[in-house]
């Protein structure tokens, strides 16, 4: 009987936090530092769990991750380059989300932070540097 590998789908979240006016902040974003490796600083997110659609799953890696409830903006891009995660073949949807409050690193964020898309901490994982470029260039 043959075997087939499929990639595994994830998601990842680009939070923007409104201020107490409701306006967004375009200029900054939520990032984690992760706790297991591939190490460094990441967006939110992770994989999505069996029956779950990734909307779904973009709410609840946020929520896990920064303890933010967030509103789900638009799906931003979905990035399938099999070399963007060392551990396997990952397929992430981006969501681009707000929401209000402080961040406090949860689950599996060692720290958290919000930073300048035009100053990031270093060493960025997996392919997020270049998804925030994207954002930058389409959004920002």
């Amino acid at each position: 009987m043959a075997e087939y590998r499929n990639p595994v789908p994830t998601v990842d979240i680009i939070i923007l936090l409104e201020d107490e006016n409701g306006n967004v902040r375009k200029d900054e974003i939520i990032l984690i530092k992760r706790k297991n490796p591939p190490y460094g600083w990441a967006l939110p997110g992770g994989f999505v769990d069996y029956g779950e659609t990734l909307e779904q799953a973009a709410i609840r890696e946020a929520k896990e991750e920064t303890s933010l409830d967030v509103t789900l903006l638009r799906q931003f891009h979905t990035y399938s380059d099999p070399s963007r995660d060392p551990r396997q073949h990952t397929i992430t949807t981006v969501y681009i989300a707000k929401a209000k409050g402080t961040p406090h690193a949860q689950d599996d964020a060692k720290e958290i932070g919000i930073f300048n898309v035009n100053d990031l901490p270093q060493p960025i994982a997996f392919d997020h540097a270049s998804i925030i470029k994207d954002f930058k260039n389409n959004v920002y």
